[in-house]
């Protein structure tokens, strides 16, 4: 994976989806799911807060165990940072996009471009690092826990940033319009 360049990957990615190996469409309605399945979990807790009423919790409980189950059909590696920030990335982009849709509804078109960008890049981001393309060492050290930009054909590109590289590649592998 390392070595092979991006074009190389996104071949093998059309080949296993052909052969039905591989659905990221399918994974893409499902990394939804998840973003909204935390939304319920977080809208449980914050019920719970205000109301003190134990049925939020048992429900909050039952919700968890659902978004931990679709988690492990999304995401590949599931040692305990590569979950953890997964997790967190899609949750922090689905609020992103809240936030986005709120300023959007209120004329504010500028600061939700800002916050839809965010969110995006967070969302890019998860993919990278569930297609591969992002190495999350599993170091103790504080440098080892450096998320580490493997595609060798994007890393040229000097001036481009991170989510910059990741958000093309998110736009070429991952298209929920195919069917």
């Amino acid at each position: 994976m390392k070595k092979d360049s991006i074009e190389k990957f996104l071949e093998k990615i059309k080949k296993l989806e052909k052969s039905s190996k591989l659905d990221l469409s399918s994974d893409e309605d499902l990394s939804v799911a998840v973003m909204n399945l935390i939304s319920i979990e977080e809208h449980l807790f914050f019920s719970y807060g205000k109301t003190k009423n134990g049925e939020f919790l048992k429900y909050l409980d039952e919700v968890r165990e659902m978004r931990k189950e679709m988690m492990k059909k999304l995401v590949k590696r599931k040692e305990g940072e590569v979950w953890c920030i997964t997790k967190h990335l899609l949750s922090a982009s689905m609020r992103l996009f809240e936030v986005g849709t709120k300023y959007l509804s209120r004329g504010e078109k500028g600061k939700a471009r800002e916050f839809f960008e965010k969110s995006y890049n967070l969302y890019s981001l998860f993919w990278g690092i569930n297609l591969g393309f992002v190495e999350v060492p599993e170091g103790k050290k504080e440098s080892e826990k450096e998320i580490r930009f493997i595609s060798k054909d994007l890393k040229k590109k000097e001036s481009i940033s991170i989510f910059e590289k990741l958000g093309e590649i998110v736009k070429r592998a991952v298209d929920c319009c195919r069917e």
